[in-house]
């Protein structure tokens, strides 16, 4: 008898679906990441004043913040599991609720460079650094609201898929932070 083959595909944790998502957020923030470079090579000394602006502490903190969210998320999945379904959901909430704190850390970040007169038009490293924070916050709303979506209908295959969004939203993060932040 011949057995079915499995596919890479078949083995592929989560759904088909959500990684398909997750690989076409990865390319548009790469492909952003890319341009910002290219453009940085233009003009390095004026990326590298422009920098001197940003709260690297605040995107420190906001680093630490996402990883241990997404150490809960993952956690979720392995409670839930093993039949502690009350602490999964409460890892959940908590992965929610430090993205509400990141997002909080970025809003003061953002009303510090409001209040110093910085907006997009400042300086291209401004339009950069606004557009592509800007769409890594839009995507830690979305996943506070797949966690919180999870936590409620909280099937072992849903935190799957809510902890893997959460995930590419942490590693987005972690790219972002030293290339916007530290590299210069």
């Amino acid at each position: 008898m011949n057995e079915p083959q499995l596919s890479l595909l078949d083995e592929l944790p989560g759904e088909l679906m959500m990684w398909v998502l997750i690989i076409s957020e990865l390319l548009v923030f790469g492909a952003g990441l890319l341009a910002f470079s290219a453009v940085r090579l233009t003009d390095p000394d004026g990326f590298a004043q422009a920098q001197q602006h940003l709260d690297r502490t605040g995107a420190a903190l906001n680093t630490i913040v996402l990883v241990t969210s997404g150490f809960l998320a993952a956690m979720a999945l392995r409670w839930r599991e093993s039949d502690r379904r009350n602490l999964a959901r409460l890892a959940l909430i908590g992965a929610s609720l430090l993205g509400v704190v990141f997002l909080v850390i970025k809003g003061a970040e953002y009303a510090d460079k409001a209040a110093l007169g910085i907006t997009f038009e400042t300086h291209a490293f401004f339009l950069f650094y606004y557009m592509l924070t800007g769409f890594h916050a839009a995507h830690v709303v979305a996943g506070i609201l797949i966690l919180l979506l999870v936590a409620w209908k909280d099937a072992p295959r849903n935190i799957e898929a809510g902890a893997a969004f959460w995930h590419m939203v942490d590693l987005v993060w972690v790219l972002l932070f030293p290339v916007i932040y530290l590299f210069g």
